[in-house]
């Protein structure tokens, strides 16, 4: 009998550990778990680490954004482990172009997460720079954009060079993260066209967390969305994204493969954005609490936690890793706080590289407006 034309097309999912916290590889896993030879007993101490830091300074940052701190914020809660997982996949000289909720990446390439909350108070143009924060790019509040910066710079990589040379500690590949709601923008699609057409180092990381904002996944498409790299030309792996174990190991191959020159593929990475889309949003409005509580119960957090107990753990590692986390939110919160606004020639100073008589005229302009208010006030 033919399938029905809502019925979904099967689709094999990589996992390593079971939601139980069992190491138990999926039958598409194993050409990836001996990816995990090369993780040492602090690597996987790491992960547990970095996954536990990036929830409590997310709450920590959702508090400051409700008692009017930030302007805005975006959550992350429930996407711990596809990120860490992937990030700890890249090397010091691969590139990384995140969207806007990539908080714990850029932490890990060595990002102080204070400039993530001073973009977000609206007190810089951009947050950092790349080069000094182990090639963590700007974040992209526009849908899908960075999809195209990232293959261009992969492209630039390419004709430089410095992709496919055989030396692995040298080579260069690029990673960019985006959502399902993304996957839907042309420019995504346009990236992806470039990025098969010229055979870039490049690994696609989608984060499917189910909703693009109030839309479900299955409205966006009716077939997986790993299958998406396919109709262009590039491969697709779809991988349980609250597994840090296998969004590591997946990444790890794939972004290998991209510094060999390959060329690029896409991972679908599973997970659910369990807090709303940004704190300008109301989840409630659109999905189920039935809904949340199943994907609560998937927790990457608490899986990964029994199983590093089952290993042998003790509870005096995860108290410390408690205590660390929460005095680098305490940090940052404290921090944060002794922001000021920047003086409005910032505006003005970079907008050409050399000094530009236009921009000067409007600078002057801009100075006898605000000083007018202070001559009112007299």
């Amino acid at each position: 009998m033919a399938a029905s034309i809502d019925s979904p097309r099967p689709a094999p999912t990589v996992q390593l550990l079971t939601p139980e916290g069992r190491f138990q590889p999926s039958d598409s896993a194993a050409e990836y778990v001996p990816y995990l030879e090369r993780l040492t007993e602090a690597d996987y101490r790491r992960f547990y680490r970095d996954m536990a830091v990036v929830r409590r300074f997310d709450h920590e940052s959702a508090n400051l954004q409700r008692q009017g701190q930030l302007a805005l914020w975006v959550p992350s809660i429930g996407q711990e482990a596809a990120q860490v997982g992937s990030a700890h996949a890249t090397r010091k000289q691969d590139h990384i172009f995140p969207s806007y909720r990539e908080h714990v990446v850029g932490m890990i390439r060595g990002l102080d997460p204070v400039n993530i909350l001073r973009m977000l108070r609206g007190v810089t143009l951009g947050g950092w720079n790349p080069e000094e924060n182990g090639n963590f790019h700007l974040y992209s509040l526009v849908l899908g954009t960075q999809s195209l910066h990232s293959t261009g710079y992969a492209m630039g990589i390419q004709f430089d060079g410095k992709s496919g040379t055989g030396d692995p500690e040298s080579d260069e590949a690029v990673i960019v993260y985006f959502g399902d709601g993304a996957s839907s923008q042309g420019d995504v699609s346009e990236a992806l066209v470039f990025a098969a057409s010229y055979r870039t180092p490049q690994v696609f990381f989608l984060q499917n967390n189910q909703w693009a904002i109030s839309v479900p996944v299955e409205r966006q498409s009716r077939t997986p969305l790993y299958l998406r790299g396919s109709g262009f030309g590039i491969p697709g792996t779809r991988v349980d994204g609250n597994d840090v174990l296998a969004s590591f190991a997946v990444t790890a191959k794939w972004m290998d493969d991209a510094r060999a020159g390959y060329g690029p593929a896409l991972i679908e990475a599973l997970t659910y954005r369990v807090g709303a889309h940004t704190t300008a949003d109301d989840p409630t409005k659109y999905r189920t609490d039935e809904e949340l509580q199943s994907w609560i119960a998937r927790d990457p957090i608490a899986r990964y936690r029994t199983y590093l107990s089952d290993l042998g753990v003790g509870d005096t590692f995860f108290a410390s890793v408690d205590e660390e986390a929460a005095d680098i939110a305490a940090d940052a919160r404290r921090r944060l706080m002794e922001v000021t606004p920047p003086p409005m020639d910032v505006i003005f100073d970079h907008v050409y590289s050399e000094p530009h008589p236009l921009v000067a005229e409007q600078k002057e302009w801009a100075r006898r407006y605000e000083a007018s208010f202070d001559e009112e006030r007299a």
